[in-house]
Order: C-alpha cells, then structure tokens, then sequence
C-alpha cells in the first residue's frame, strides 16, 4: 500500500499549466491502493528492441482491436510496414498515456479494474526503445501469427459473453452535414416477456454514426418496468457495463426503451442512423439478492454554474445513501472544458480514502471505470461521496474551441456538465457485513499463501 496525498495530485495538475488557482484545495492524505508490478518504474531498455520480436505482441494485445481495416482508429496497425510509418506518433502516444485511450490515473486510488487497456510501463518503454534504436522490424520469422480479428462492427462485450440476448434498436435518424446539435428521442419495444436481471449492457453507434452520436441514454419505460430507471449511459469511446454477481439490474417484462441520443452533425450526413443497445442476461432462476441502478450524480449542487474566458473552475459534489451500498462503477462526464475529475469518500469517522482520479481527462473517451469484485469501494451508512471536477477554459487547454467564450451548464456540445454515471449495487447491513468479512478470509488466505 501506498500513501499518496492529494496535494500532490493537485500539484501535478497545477504544475502542468492547467489549474494554478486550484493550489489551495488540501483535503489531506488518502490511501492509494497501488499495481506496483504493472505500473512501477523499469530500468531503461539496453538491448536491441525490434517490431517482431517486441513490438508486434504489444500492438495485437492493445492496439489492433481499433487499429484494423473498418475499426474506430484512423490507421491500421496490423504489418511493420504500417506501425513503422507511425512508429514516432505511436511512441508519443503511448509515454504520454494517450493510447490505448483509457484515462484513470496509476498511481491512485483503486487500481484492480474489471476492464484495464492500460500498458505496463515494461510495455511503454519497450515501444519507446524501439523507435529510439531506429524502429528495426528484426527477423520476420519471430513475429507472432497475425490475428484474425472478427468483424469490427460487432459488440465487443460479445467476446466475452457470447451474442446478446436482446438488442434494442433506435429508429432511424438522418443527421445532416452541418447545423446545430440535435437530439432524438424514441421510445421503442423490448420484446423482453419475462423480468430478467441483466449481466452486461452495450450501447453500440452505427459505423457511420460513431462520430456524430455524442451520447445515447436510455431508460425503461412501460407499466410493468416499475416507474422506469435507466438502462444504461453511451458516450465516445465506452464500451459497456457489468453488473456483479449477487447484484440485479432488471430488465422488466413487456416494457420499453427511451432512447435520449444527442447528435452532434459533423460534415457529412448520416442518413437512417441507428443506435443499438445489446443486453446479456444471467440466467432465469437468478434473481440478485440486492438491486443496483445507474444513477447521474451531479457535482455542482445542481444545475448552474459559469466559466469566465480564460478561466478556471472547480465544484464538487457530496452525496450519501440511507443504506450501505459498493459502488460497481464510476465514469466521469463533461465536455471539453473539463480536465479532470476525482472520487473519494469521506467516511463517517472523518477518514478521507481516494477512490479514483482521471487527472488526464478526454472528452473524446468516455469509459465506466468497473471495479473488481474484491475492490468495489463499500460504504456504510454516514459515508459520504465526494465528487471533484476541475476545468480549464484557457488556451492551455489543447480541447478548448474558444477560449474567449463563457462557458455555463447545458446540453449543447459547446456548454459544459458537471456529473458522473455510477453503478450502485444497495446493500442491506447483513449483506455490508457479509462482503467485508469475505474480502478479509481471501487477504487472510493470500497472506498465508505467500507465507
């Protein structure tokens, strides 16, 4: 375990240009549950690094599921001949932690994630020896077999959990070339006939669409879905949701699904555009012994709030729960003025535990950080969640469109939000006290095992 204080990463954030006025804003030290072997710093690279026998395995570990033909990245990365081209850009990338686009801060908070692209530090200085010895594609013969990668427009979560078992469709909707963001609102049937308690959700744009849908809510809507609820939260760059074990979303019988879709037209029109949502469910004996919903928990009091020209800001949100309750998951929102965004909680005690941190933050990703089963944070009655968000509405800002402008809450693409999407699963005290017990047999258990 590692001690990190958020001074410090408030310090990195000032110390990049970013938020000089933030500098005052200590709430103390916090616990960092650190991946030392994955994220620990490495001896520099001596020997020689070439592209098939180094380099290869890494991309097709990390890179190539969105660098082929027909996949999200704007190049492929399959052969040497291609990587090479790009071989300075991709070393810039990776040390700077662009790429693989996966945004949440290594060295704090909860590390132990269900889904994690992120590359080891072995892995990035690795790639960066390579282009620094000259980017050498070395003997062909020790390159790994390619990968037949199956088609790009497929769920991803698909490879994990097989075909959904449902998929939702939009209706169609022509986004033209140009003009002002628009939003489309259908409401269409499930087909669901029985309640079923849903294992994974993705929200998945068209091909076409994948640049102009800036988000895609949806929500249940029905006699029978029990006064509605969200289903799940799509934007840029997310792939999906997992609901744990022991837990239950459902997904009520006979009902409907209320898209929300916000797009953004961008130069070309996407004619009949159609989002589509894939459901896996567990089986149908299973029912979950406590609920969970996805909730938008606001940071700003909320709903107000403006941004001078050249200015910064930051607001925060508190939150607590008439139960105790493990947060699944937690994904930042905003627009193009936020920067960065934190989660801690302030225990009932006066302990103050950082969750996680996204210190590097992108409105072009957007991703459901999913805690691991034994790592999911757990808050008893009296806890609060503390949501922090910083933004930077000056020219240091590389994804600010005008910094002239001032900036307030709204819908529009060019205004700015203030909240983030999490995954509560709602406990009862027996259930609370049953998890902690679990998670200290297994520690107690790995502690005699290394013993």
């Amino acid at each position: 375990m590692q001690l990190v204080s958020i001074d410090r990463l408030i310090t990195r954030v000032v110390m990049s240009g970013t938020l000089a006025v933030l500098a005052t804003f200590t709430p103390g030290q916090v616990t960092a549950q650190q991946s030392a072997a994955r994220f620990a710093a490495v001896a520099p690279i001596e020997r020689e690094v070439t592209f098939a026998g180094d380099v290869a395995e890494i991309l097709q570990q990390n890179c190539q599921v969105c660098h082929q033909p027909g996949g999200i990245g704007p190049m492929s990365l399959l052969t040497y001949q291609e990587a090479r081209r790009w071989a300075a850009r991709i070393k810039t990338q990776v040390e700077q932690r662009e790429m693989p686009p996966y945004q949440y801060d290594t060295d704090v908070g909860i590390q132990d994630l269900k889904y994690d692209p992120r590359l080891s530090e072995q892995d990035i200085q690795t790639i960066a020896a390579w282009v620094e010895q000259g980017a050498p594609e070395g003997d062909p013969a020790l390159a790994p077999p390619p990968v037949v990668w199956p088609d790009p427009t497929r769920f991803r979560m698909a490879d994990q959990f097989g075909p959904p078992d449902v998929i939702v469709r939009s209706d169609p909707y022509t986004v033209p070339a140009g003009g002002q963001d628009r939003w489309w609102q259908p409401v269409v049937d499930t087909g669901i006939t029985g309640n079923r308690c849903i294992r994974a959700i993705e929200t998945k744009p068209s091909v076409a669409g994948r640049s102009v849908t800036h988000h895609a809510n949806s929500s249940w809507r029905g006699a029978e879905a029990g006064g509605g609820g969200q289903l799940s939260e799509y934007a840029l760059g997310k792939i999906g949701e997992i609901i744990p074990e022991g837990a239950c979303r459902t997904a009520p019988a006979n009902g409907q699904v209320a898209f929300d879709i916000h797009y953004w037209p961008k130069d070309v029109e996407v004619a009949n555009d159609q989002v589509e949502i894939g459901i896996w469910f567990y089986p149908e004996d299973y029912t979950g012994a406590y609920r969970q919903n996805l909730t938008l928990y606001f940071l700003n009091g909320g709903r107000g709030f403006d941004i001078a020209p050249h200015g910064t800001l930051m607001t925060q949100g508190f939150h607590q729960f008439n139960t105790p309750v493990r947060i699944d998951s937690w994904q930042p929102h905003g627009h193009t003025r936020l920067v960065a965004m934190s989660m801690q909680i302030l225990r009932a005690n006066g302990r103050t535990e950082n969750v996680s941190m996204v210190s590097n933050w992108s409105a072009l990703w957007h991703h459901s950080h999913i805690y691991a089963d034994d790592a999911a944070p757990l808050l008893n009655v009296g806890d609060k969640l503390l949501l922090t968000g910083w933004y930077d509405n000056t020219e240091n800002n590389k994804y600010n469109p005008d910094p002239d402008q001032w900036v307030s809450i709204g819908d529009r693409t060019a205004d700015e939000m203030s909240h983030a999407w999490i995954a509560v699963t709602h406990l009862d005290e027996e259930g609370y006290q049953e998890i902690v017990e679990q998670r200290a047999a297994r520690r107690r258990l790995a502690s005699e095992q290394q013993d």
